[in-house]
């Protein structure tokens, strides 16, 4: 698959690729714009895409879990790479679906099998894999339907905050921390009892809260090597002061001023490098992203959580600080030569910032006319919840997160300076977005 062009000015054959990136919000705007950059990248395909991945390639109507017409799709347009954006088409299995096709196995999928991706897919198995593994973190029960009463005393035996996760996937809406006792086991019962997250709550995993601040790690991996990315923190919670509702991100800043050496020494040793053996003693084939959800308590990380894809909005950090070709780390990865990979990265704060839509992340209206993306300088936009107007010419709101404006600065206080100054030059009917970014790193 793939095709071969001349490259005269260095007077030598370069393998071109055609890639198809699954997923249509910020981070995969972020990856396409990456991946643009690269010599190696002949054409880049997206799936369904946004607003802002038509920018740096071809949208295409295409739902990433339909595997049976991605399938189509690569084999027609001779696609040597597929990146797997979002969590659900990999804990459905698209890599075990390529891997087991006779046409589609030789073609490079950024993106673990169905098993690894039960570190995502299920908080159980993550805590179990943890736990089997020694790996930090919060001391946990898994509770169903049939033990809730086991849950409720499991409650008050407990100190507040109690928290409470879905199993399974729940759009990063899954996770309840609560004060009330009382309110616990209401929301308990009603997660297992009443579905109140459909069929990501018929577990329900109780977890000893940790105190401490947050931060999301990176690796990429290639099953037996992997590469550190630059960490971020994200801003989870829709109001200032991370109060409100759990959002799936209100924008993100990398570096992260208390992630130093000695602290990112220990979530080598106590954390990646475990979890890495931990899947080959295993035997569970993993080649992709992982992510980390940390807590740093006291000087110590904890997993709070992991995730089996790149971040989102950390993405949007993230990506514009490697300096490094990510087309070729991708290769590396995909041909188990990752041990030899030193991706180079830039040192200065990159920040974030998410507009979203009036009423997010409950219900909000769409359709809303984009104004001022003309207006801006000093700073990168990717696009979420945004998509094309053809017929009148315009950019108009499709989801809750709309676009993403980040900058570079030497300081964290510059970065979210250029980045605010930018946000205020876009307007749409009902933006909203978080004012505090870094108000807990300073």
């Amino acid at each position: 698959m793939g095709v071969r062009r001349k490259d005269h000015a260095a007077s030598k054959i370069i393998k071109k690729m055609n890639i198809l990136i699954l997923g249509s919000g910020g981070r995969e705007h972020a990856l396409a714009w990456k991946l643009a950059q690269s010599p190696k990248t002949e054409q880049i395909y997206i799936a369904p895409g946004n607003a802002g991945t038509l920018l740096t390639g071809i949208n295409v109507p295409i739902d990433p879990v339909d595997f049976e017409s991605v399938k189509t799709f690569v084999i027609e347009k001779e696609v040597d790479m597929v990146i797997v954006g979002p969590e659900v088409p990999l804990v459905n299995g698209i890599r075990d679906f390529f891997s087991e096709d006779k046409i589609l196995r030789d073609v490079a999928i950024i993106g673990p099998g169905k098993e690894g991706a039960q570190l995502e897919g299920s908080k159980d198995f993550a805590k179990a894999f943890m736990k089997k593994y020694k790996i930090p973190t919060a001391a946990y029960e898994t509770f169903t339907t049939e033990t809730l009463k086991a849950g409720e005393a499991f409650l008050d035996n407990i100190k507040a905050p109690y928290v409470l996760k879905a199993d399974g996937l729940a759009a990063g809406k899954g996770v309840l921390i609560l004060n009330d006792l009382e309110e616990a086991k209401a929301e308990l019962r009603s997660m297992l009892v009443d579905a109140k997250f459909g069929k990501a709550s018929a577990k329900v995993v109780i977890e000893e809260f940790l105190d401490g601040i947050e931060l999301s790690v990176f690796v990429l991996t290639d099953g037996k090597d992997y590469v550190l990315l630059p960490e971020a923190k994200d801003y989870k919670r829709i109001g200032l002061g991370d109060t409100g509702l759990n959002t799936g991100g209100m924008g993100s800043i990398s570096p992260v001023p208390f992630a130093t050496g000695e602290f990112m020494g220990k979530v080598e040793e106590r954390i990646i490098r475990p979890t890495i053996r931990g899947l080959q003693q295993d035997n569970i084939v993993y080649q992709g992203f992982i992510f980390f959800g940390l807590m740093k308590v006291g000087d110590d990380p904890y997993v709070i959580e992991y995730n089996c894809r790149m971040g989102d909005p950390e993405a949007e950090s993230v990506i514009p600080r490697i300096k490094s070709d990510l087309l070729e780390l991708f290769e590396s990865m995909a041909k188990g030569n990752l041990s030899e990979a030193k991706p180079e990265v830039d040192e200065r704060y990159a920040t974030s910032v998410m507009l979203v839509s009036g009423g997010y992340p409950e219900n909000y209206q769409k359709g809303k006319v984009i104004k001022g993306l003309n207006n801006l300088n000093n700073c990168i936009v990717y696009y979420a919840g945004a998509s094309n107007d053809v017929e009148n010419n315009l950019i108009k709101t499709s989801g809750g997160r709309v676009l993403a404006i980040t900058s570079f600065g030497d300081t964290m206080e510059e970065a979210l300076k250029n980045a605010y100054a930018n946000v205020d030059q876009v307007d749409f009917e009902g933006k909203y977005y978080r004012k505090d970014l870094g108000f807990d790193l300073k």
